[in-house]
């Protein structure tokens, strides 16, 4: 066999591809062309190839086991939803590499099986207990902006998360978002993000009518980063110079000061747009969802609504 043919064997099994070179070259594909799909992605893979040994490694020399073991340290120990998004992330992975590449990568092992997410039949909060949240004054303005604005646009909240200062159009109240197909696609604020909007974009310390924030991250989180973890440009505000908010940030002071989880106000915002009767093609507008199917799952009626129509089943009233 020639040198050259050896090569090309070579380069087809993976035998010089090594982890940080695959996850690059994925990380590239249409697959992870959406923002958020990439930063998902990236998170997943970035880390277990760290718990591997570092991106050096060659793709051929890790075994299935290995990646096994990987998912169980980081995220064994996590809810289903956790557990099956980042394993899924990672087969995702490892699957290009073999299928489309051709390179020897290992598997996610059978024993990291996909688990079994129970269905919440509580997910969706009443709409007293929303706004009753929604008003707080002990909650700070930033986190009050933000609920809000996932409420009302029923958007994802690393959809929200992800939006800058020059993407708003506050005079129509709506920003566009790019779809996991690429696609433009617009979500629609109301009254109460238009109020508290203006007040998130002053310039920290200036005059209520003084100068605001015209371009970056439209989150941001409290503090400037320290070198050793200061992300790109793109998500530095340049009027401050604070990064851009984290989903887990943003996902911890829910918990910290409602016990709900981020995507419950989605869930609720979907929910009450049922229970008002808003019809399913205009909740699957709003949601943005494709499938009827998935918006219905979060159209089903909440307690309150629940509770209110028990009436009619209470026995009728004496008139003497």
């Amino acid at each position: 066999m020639t040198g050259a043919a050896e090569r090309k064997i070579t380069a087809l099994r993976g035998n010089d591809v090594t982890l940080a070179e695959a996850a690059d070259e994925f990380l590239s594909t249409n697959r992870a062309a959406n923002p958020n799909t990439h930063r998902a992605y990236a998170s997943a893979i970035d880390r277990t190839i760290e718990c591997l040994g570092g991106g050096d490694r060659r793709l051929d020399d890790v075994a299935d086991t290995e990646i096994g073991q990987a998912l169980t340290a980081l995220w064994g120990k996590c809810k289903p939803a956790t557990w099956n998004r980042n394993r899924a992330a990672v087969s995702s992975w490892l699957t290009w590499c073999q299928a489309k590449k051709h390179w020897a990568a290992p598997s996610v092992p059978a024993d990291a099986e996909r688990r079994h997410e129970p269905v919440d039949e509580t997910k969706a909060v009443g709409k007293t207990s929303i706004q009753r949240l929604l008003s707080r004054r002990d909650i700070p303005l930033r986190e009050r902006t933000l609920w809000r604005m996932l409420y009302e646009t029923a958007a994802r909240a690393a959809e929200i998360l992800s939006l800058n200062v020059e993407d708003l159009d506050l005079e129509n109240r709506r920003a566009p978002l790019k779809s996991k197909g690429g696609d433009t696609e617009w979500v629609y604020w109301d009254a109460g993000t238009a109020r508290l909007l203006p007040r998130l974009l002053r310039l920290p310390d200036s005059h209520p009518d003084g100068p605001t924030r015209t371009h970056g991250p439209l989150f941001l989180s409290m503090r400037k980063p320290v070198p050793a973890r200061r992300p790109g440009p793109e998500h530095i505000c340049p009027h401050t110079g604070r990064a851009r908010l984290g989903y887990d940030r943003a996902r911890v002071l829910l918990e910290q000061y409602a016990g709900l989880d981020l995507h419950q106000l989605r869930h609720s915002a979907a929910t009450h747009l049922g229970e008002a009767k808003v019809p399913l093609q205009l909740i699957l507008a709003k949601t943005r969802h494709k499938n009827p199917r998935t918006a219905m799952r979060y159209t089903r009626p909440g307690g309150e609504a629940v509770a209110e129509i028990t009436g009619i089943l209470a026995p009728p009233r004496r008139t003497h």
